[in-house]
């Protein structure tokens, strides 16, 4: 009984580290060469080079509008669905029950 055992393989394939190379980023370049002048050296920037591929990454930028946007056409579809429905079944938020008082000249209390 798990969420992908349905005959299906593996939801995505996580490609080998050996691809990213420090020197495929120029922005990486420069902070291992900042480090070096310090004597230090980060193992792990590696794991960093990704974000620089905008060819199958996009930019930081992209990500983000992709992200926060990700579900506002579905969103917006459902919205326009309710408002439909709200129409064709006359649903009115208007009126909460003030016309029994007879003075309507003051709108909403």
């Amino acid at each position: 009984m798990g969420g992908h055992g349905h005959g299906h393989g593996p939801p995505y394939k996580v490609p080998d580290a050996s691809i990213y190379k420090v020197a495929d980023a120029p922005p990486l370049v420069e902070v291992e060469r900042a480090l070096a002048r310090r004597g230090l050296k980060d193992p792990w920037l590696r794991n960093e080079v990704w974000r620089y591929n905008i060819k199958e990454f996009g930019t930081h930028r992209s990500r983000l509008v992709s992200f926060l946007f990700k579900g506002f056409p579905l969103g917006f579809a459902a919205f326009v669905a309710t408002i439909g429905v709200e129409f064709a079944l006359g649903v009115d938020y208007h009126s909460h029950g003030h016309a029994e008082h007879g003075d309507d000249k003051h709108g909403h209390h």
